[in-house]
């Protein structure tokens, strides 16, 4: 299994429910947050609207920035990062899930991806 305490700073354990990208988007309709835990090249390029950037590797500096009143989903490229950040949150409390498929499958379902300026975006 993978240890991410290396690059989340929460130690392993439990489990965060991954969701399809229609459904996380039904979740950000009714309020949840998208945490794009992508590299900076990457947000910049293209993000979901909306979303806030919490790089991976600075998820445990920055959890007391995250609302804890609010669901959160956790976004990547293809899933696999996004379920570490997941799994981390849920252990420290937050309701969360994973973009099973990331920003990738995002884009297969033609959901709005903007870049760093507000323009059309790509996933990269």
């Amino acid at each position: 299994m993978f240890d991410d305490r290396h690059t989340t700073g929460v130690p392993q354990g439990s489990q965060a429910p991954s969701v399809g990208p229609e459904r996380a988007a039904e979740l950000v309709r009714e309020g949840a947050l998208v945490v794009d835990v992508r590299e900076h090249h990457e947000w910049h390029a293209g993000h979901a609207e909306d979303a806030v950037h919490v790089p991976l590797t600075a998820l445990a500096a920055r959890l007391h920035e995250l609302p804890r009143d609010r669901s959160l989903v956790c976004v990547c490229r293809s899933g696999a990062r996004s379920a570490a950040a997941a799994d981390a949150l849920h252990r420290a409390g937050f309701k969360v899930w994973n973009l099973a498929g990331g920003m990738s499958a995002w884009s297969e379902k033609a959901l709005p991806i903007v870049d760093i300026s507000g323009q059309p975006g790509v996933v990269i």
